[in-house]
C-alpha cells in the first residue's frame, strides 16, 4: 500500500505584470473579484487545474495529481496569457506542497500513537484526526482512528514515500485488533 497523491500545488513566476481585469473578461472559465482576493481564479479541464494569477506575474497552480500535470497546466496558462497578447516566461517553477492519501485498512488506536516520541496533536474533541510531524523528511501526518492517513507538506514524491515507509511500522504497533 502506497500513498496516492492526490493534489499537487506549485508556483511559477511569468516575470510579467498583468492586467487582471481584462484577463477575467477575455478567458472562459475566469473569475474575478477583487474585493474577496486579489487574483485571477481560471479553470481548465485537461489537465484539471485551477490557476490563481496574480497582478505581479506570479501563478499558483493547484488540484493536479502529478508534478507533471501541474507544470503541463502552468505552460497551457502562460500560453493563454501569451494570447491575450502578455509575454510571460516561465521562470522559477517549484513544488510547494503535496497531498496523498492512503487507507491502511485498520483501526488505529490514536491515544497510544501520541504516546510516542515526536512532534504531534491529538485534540479528539475539535478534530477526530492526529496530526505526527516528520522532520526528515518533511511531511505531516493526519491519522484517523479508521485506518485513513493524509500525508500532506511533500515537496517530491520520492520525500512522501521515504516518510512513508518510516511512518507505517510506527502505525503497526498501535493497531487495533
Amino acid at each position: 500500500m502506497r500513498p496516492q497523491v492526490h493534489n499537487v500545488v506549485a508556483g511559477v513566476n511569468l516575470n510579467c505584470r498583468l492586467d487582471l481585469k481584462h484577463i477575467a473578461l477575455s478567458v472562459r472559465n475566469a473569475s474575478y473579484r477583487p474585493k474577496r482576493f486579489p487574483a485571477v481564479v481560471v479553470r481548465q479541464r485537461e489537465p484539471r487545474s485551477t490557476a490563481l494569477i496574480f497582478r505581479s506575474g506570479k501563478m499558483q497552480i493547484v488540484g493536479t495529481k502529478s508534478v507533471d500535470d501541474a507544470r503541463l497546466a502552468g505552460r497551457k496558462f502562460a500560453r493563454m496569457l501569451q494570447k491575450l497578447g502578455y509575454q510571460p516566461r516561465f521562470e522559477d517553477f517549484t513544488v510547494q506542497n503535496m497531498v496523498a492519501n492512503v487507507d491502511t485498512r485498520m483501526t488505529i488506536h490514536l491515544e497510544g500513537l501520541m504516546l510516542t516520541p515526536g512532534t504531534h496533536n491529538y485534540e479528539p474533541e475539535l478534530f477526530p484526526g492526529a496530526a505526527f510531524r516528520m522532520v526528515d523528511p518533511l511531511v505531516t501526518f493526519l491519522v484517523f482512528h479508521s485506518g485513513k492517513v493524509v500525508l500532506f507538506k511533500a515537496k517530491n514524491e520520492e520525500d512522501m514515500h521515504e516518510a512513508w515507509d518510516k511512518f507505517y511500522p510506527l502505525l503497526m504497533q498501535f493497531r487495533k485488533e
